[in-house]
């Protein structure tokens, strides 16, 4: 049983920090000479950041993607505290169904942010306010750290669920 709890401990610590570097690493769209995420562009060749802001055209669909991610990895911390919480608080027996839940949510909110920006990313790219020409890119490791996140945060949400305390 503690080799299971460990497991546990260890895979859920994994999926906050998959959450973390796809929320605040600068790769989830990226080309020959930028690279770009939720938060910025930044050009390779200047070492030369642009803070994303409402001066863009898709400006709120960014602000959705950042608003999931943000939600997300705040959930995903918040389950791991509770899911401490009820490791002790909870009889033999019971299941840890708050966690559960909890982790489910951050589930949900990371596949609606990553799916927000993979049907919005012509449009996001697609505009003339960028310093550089990022239309012409591809999906960087951050936006594929939030889907394996989400399988992450899916995977550890069913198994909070059918898991039970046990002596």
């Amino acid at each position: 049983m503690l080799i299971l709890l460990a497991f546990i401990i260890v895979f859920h610590i994994t999926s906050a920090a998959l959450l973390f570097i796809s929320t605040i690493d600068n790769a989830w769209w990226v080309g020959e000479n930028f690279s770009t995420d939720v938060w910025r562009v930044c050009s390779t060749n200047t070492s030369i950041c642009m803070a994303i802001t409402d001066q863009f055209r898709e400006y709120q669909s960014i602000q959705a993607v950042q608003a999931a991610m943000i939600l997300s990895t705040i959930f995903c911390c918040v389950g791991f505290l509770v899911f401490i919480l009820q490791l002790f608080r909870l009889k033999q027996g019971e299941r840890f169904v708050l966690t559960s839940i909890i982790q489910l949510l951050s589930c949900l909110c990371v596949m609606i942010a990553a799916s927000i920006y993979t049907d919005r990313h012509e449009e996001l790219h697609k505009s003339t306010e960028y310093m550089a020409e990022v239309y012409e890119g591809q999906y960087g490791y951050s936006f594929v750290l939030a889907w394996i996140a989400f399988a992450f945060t899916l995977i550890s949400g069913v198994m909070y669920l059918v898991l039970r305390k046990r002596k």
